[in-house]
């Protein structure tokens, strides 16, 4: 099929590259000239495992280009995905401007039948609005169909995501939009369910709703294990072993970041208010959310008692493992807060410097994490990195005057780390 992927970001690009490798002939559309010619050289604005591979086979194959112009793909694709993006306003209700312009776009120079299809988080109801928005300032007499196919990407493995999906979604209001999705999809052997463009477009939102508020509970939990000297991941592990429950997302930290839960949480709470329909669980998980940072930097404040002066080594800055992606990330309250203290932070991550030195100012960004740990009284393990497991920790704590570690993604064990000589902090789990 042709494709036409509108936004090309991190959802737009990766479904677009992951199209063109199940065989379609995909353009890529975005209206930052820049990005596209970033992509036109062959590089990759952010950085996700295995696309820039992936990327490069499919430009060289033909099946993968990219543009700036709306008007000269339109007429050309069967299926136009919406990837734009959708930022959070100040109340929490999601910002549908790129949206709406896409769709006005779309309209004035559609002259065949296409499907128009929602890949962005948008909140229920926004398909019914940009089938009316299209039909507002579409041409008289052309017709199309607006579907919901929200994407269940993790950053770090967005790929095997697409390509290996748990199940495929898609709302549609016509047999002819169901059609084109199955073949468009006939390559991934995954279950597909077919319902309306809103629940749909619920799904989305529930579901990752439900796994930010696993997180949270988790966290809550581990304050509770804090206060009586319990271990949270034994006990996050007695309850994931009941298949009522399940594992994932039960793991204790310093909060969820990224473009997704936060921004997702926040447009579901709000759409459910201006429904009628509140849902007040999910402002308490923003709010364990948004404190657990906190929670976590007065452990540090507490365990060292003056702060002003000292050196902090953080490990870890991007809001997870394999990505450099820097929005909502825990890292960035701690460090501010540090700081706020008279804290000098030295700070390292493999992939997110660059963006981290967007946003934190008075940061020392160092080439390794033994340069990070140089001199500090104290390290900050903000990220849990594979690489950090591999760590010379005996040399780490050579290289500091201070014996403090701070583990806020519980990465390591307390014991181990007692005998490399550090005074070992983590969350929920006692002291060593």
């Amino acid at each position: 099929m042709k494709i036409g992927i509108i936004g090309s970001g991190y959802v737009g690009l990766v479904t677009g590259t992951c199209l063109a490798h199940l065989g379609h002939k995909v353009t890529c559309i975005d209206q930052d000239r820049r990005k596209i010619q970033t992509l036109k050289k062959g590089k990759i604005p952010f950085y996700e495992p295995g696309l820039f591979e992936m990327v490069r086979e499919n430009v060289a194959a033909k099946r993968l280009s990219f543009s700036t112009e709306i008007s000269s793909v339109v007429n050309r694709c069967e299926v136009l995905f919406i990837c734009v993006h959708t930022p959070p306003k100040p109340d929490g209700e999601a910002d549908l401007s790129f949206v709406e312009k896409v769709a006005r776009q779309i309209a004035i120079h559609l002259r065949k039948y296409c499907l128009i299809v929602e890949k962005s988080t948008v909140p229920v109801e926004t398909g019914e609005w940009v089938r009316r928005t299209i039909k507002r300032n579409v041409k008289k007499g052309v017709h199309f169909d607006v579907a919901s196919n929200p994407e269940f990407l993790r950053e770090g493995s967005a790929i095997h995501d697409f390509l290996q999906p748990d199940r495929i979604v898609i709302g549609v209001s016509s047999e002819r939009a169901e059609k084109i999705f199955r073949s468009l999809y006939s390559p991934l052997k995954a279950p597909m369910i077919v319902t309306d463009i809103k629940s749909a477009e619920l799904i989305k939102h529930a579901a990752n709703s439900f796994l930010a508020t696993k997180i949270s509970f988790a966290n809550a939990v581990s304050r509770v294990c804090d206060a009586v000297g319990a271990d949270i991941e034994k006990v996050a592990l007695g309850m994931g072993l009941d298949p009522r429950i399940g594992k994932q997302f039960l793991k204790a930290g310093i909060g969820f970041g990224g473009s997704c839960f936060p921004k997702d949480v926040g447009a579901f709470l709000h759409i459910s208010e201006k429904l009628g329909a509140r849902f007040e669980l999910l402002a308490d998980v923003l709010r364990i959310n948004e404190t657990q940072a906190r929670y976590f930097f007065e452990k540090i404040k507490n365990s060292m008692k003056n702060l002003r002066g000292k050196t902090v080594g953080v490990l870890g800055l991007a809001f997870k493992p394999d990505t450099d992606d820097m929005r909502s990330a825990p890292s960035i309250p701690i460090i501010q807060m540090l700081q706020k203290e008279g804290v000098r932070v030295k700070a390292y991550d493999p992939q997110a410097v660059s963006k981290a030195a967007e946003i934190l100012q008075n940061v020392d960004y160092t080439a390794t994490p033994y340069e990070a740990v140089h001199g500090a009284h104290a390290v900050a393990v903000l990220t849990e990195w594979s690489e950090f497991l591999n760590l010379d920790w005996g040399r780490i704590k050579k290289l500091m005057p201070g014996h403090f570690f701070f583990d806020g993604r519980n990465m390591f064990q307390p014991a181990e780390m007692k005998k490399n000589g550090f005074r070992y902090f983590s969350v929920g789990r006692p002291s060593a």
